[in-house]
């Protein structure tokens, strides 16, 4: 969910998804409303059609033997009619009425004992079941006058619901089918929107990567107007950091020259003694040690990605000349993917140091893996040597520790190793190796950022 294309696809899937439904069912309720209030209006201009031949005379409702309207005079033809008398007591209600009239299409249909009866100039809409089907059935109350004396009555028109439903599924099912092939039609078009418009983020996010892996050293695509200040910017940055990391070590290096030549001239002198001799010597290594880890570039900004396997393959290409009289022999499996996000002098100088120990304790094997795994860059270095004490790992790493405290073969520049590795926020280990029963030196570092 941090993703903002993942963000957007939701978003517009769920407003998709909702909405549209949404719009279904009002426009479902919408048509539903309508051909309720269009089969009123019939009903109620059928109910002015019969009221206009409707006569009475002495309490008798006389009304003719044929209607207008064909469908009262076929039986079962969907559409009746029933005249019945109005109760002058409601709570007895509809108990206490009687029929006076029904059409011919009613003949050979029974109804419900019970009908509704608003009141005189009301009426009311409702549903019944006749024949073994829903019908509508429209009740209208009216008041005629038989010699002054009023004559109140209700008339029941019952018309059969299948038309309706008829009309009604049919609108259901073709608005439901359009509104599905809408929906795939607008999810695909959001979806293509939506990749169109954030392609520019994507570009910028590979050349990101291109340049975390040395494959670039600046964003040169073309951005829309609202990114351009970003990238511009990010180049700044790149080139002043590394422009900076280059002033800042050819400041270190002359610094480096200008102490080593005063210390090689007071060593030079002859009536020096040998405890002071041993101090400056001290005093050497501490710049020496020092000035390389000020060097490194460390946990940076921005890292330009280099390949292990260069750097590999360039070490065990010189280590092998400088120690060929031990004929030593290289295992080696790096991932061809692997990639330090870091200085490539920094990186020869951790796997330098260590293979250069590794082929000082070696007596004929030495073995070099380097795996990427889950954000993880991992590099172990091997020999068969005779490995180094439990004791003595933890002493050998820290910034006192000296080469007469522990196994030979193993020197003050492990001390550098530790620090360059910490300043990248990685982890170094070391344990006896499973394979070569040496010692194992590990470094892992995370590479998911």
């Amino acid at each position: 969910m941090n993703s903002l294309k993942v963000r957007l696809l939701l978003s517009t899937l769920v407003m998709t998804v909702v909405m549209l439904p949404i719009i279904g069912f009002t426009l479902t309720s919408a048509f539903e409303e309508q051909l309720n209030l269009a089969m009123k209006n019939e009903l109620k201009a059928y109910s002015y059609s019969i009221f206009t031949v409707a006569e009475v005379e002495d309490k008798q409702l006389l009304m003719p033997e044929l209607l207008l309207e064909n469908q009262f005079n076929v039986s079962k033809s969907g559409l009746y009619a029933l005249i019945t008398t109005l109760p002058k007591d409601k709570n007895v209600s509809e108990q206490q009425s009687k029929s006076l009239w029904q059409s011919l299409s009613l003949l050979t249909l029974s109804l419900p004992p019970i009908l509704p009866s608003p009141d005189v100039g009301q009426t009311l809409l409702s549903k019944i079941n006749l024949a073994g089907s829903i019908h509508v059935l429209y009740s209208f109350s009216a008041s005629f006058s038989d010699n002054g004396q009023p004559f109140d009555i209700t008339l029941h028109l019952i018309k059969d619901q299948q038309a309706f439903l008829i009309a009604l599924n049919d609108f259901k099912q073709k608005l439901w089918t359009w509104l599905f092939a809408l929906m795939l039609v607008f999810i695909v078009v959001q979806i293509v929107w939506l990749l169109w418009t954030l392609k520019p983020l994507t570009v910028l996010s590979n050349e990101l990567k291109d340049i975390e892996k040395g494959q670039k050293k600046a964003l040169d695509a073309e951005y829309p107007l609202e990114l351009k200040p970003v990238t511009q910017q990010l180049n700044a940055l790149l080139v002043t950091e590394e422009n900076q990391r280059k002033r800042y070590r050819n400041a270190l290096a002359d610094l480096a020259h200008s102490l080593k030549n005063p210390l090689a001239v007071i060593h030079s002198q002859a009536d020096i003694s040998a405890s002071s001799r041993e101090q400056l010597q001290l005093i050497n290594q501490i710049i020496e040690h020092q000035l390389k880890r000020a060097q490194s570039a460390g946990q940076s900004s921005w890292h330009l990605g280099v390949k292990v396997s260069h750097v590999v393959d360039k070490l065990i290409s010189t280590l092998s000349k400088i120690y060929r009289d031990k004929a030593l022999s290289f295992a080696v499996d790096v991932d061809p993917k692997a990639i330090f996000k870091g200085d490539e002098a920094d990186l020869m100088e951790i796997l330098g140091n260590v293979l250069d120990n590794a082929c000082k304790a070696a007596k004929h094997n030495i073995a070099v893996n380097v795996v990427t795994n889950s954000g993880k860059l991992t590099l172990e270095i091997a020999d068969d040597g005779n490995g180094i004490e439990s004791s003595q790992r933890d002493m050998i790493l820290s910034r006192g520790g000296r080469a007469d405290t522990y196994s030979a073969g193993h020197g003050i520049g492990l001390a550098i190793v530790n620090d360059l590795v910490s300043s990248y926020q990685g982890q170094l280990n070391i344990s006896k190796s499973a394979s070569l029963s040496g010692a194992a030196f590990t470094m892992t570092f995370d590479t998911s950022n």
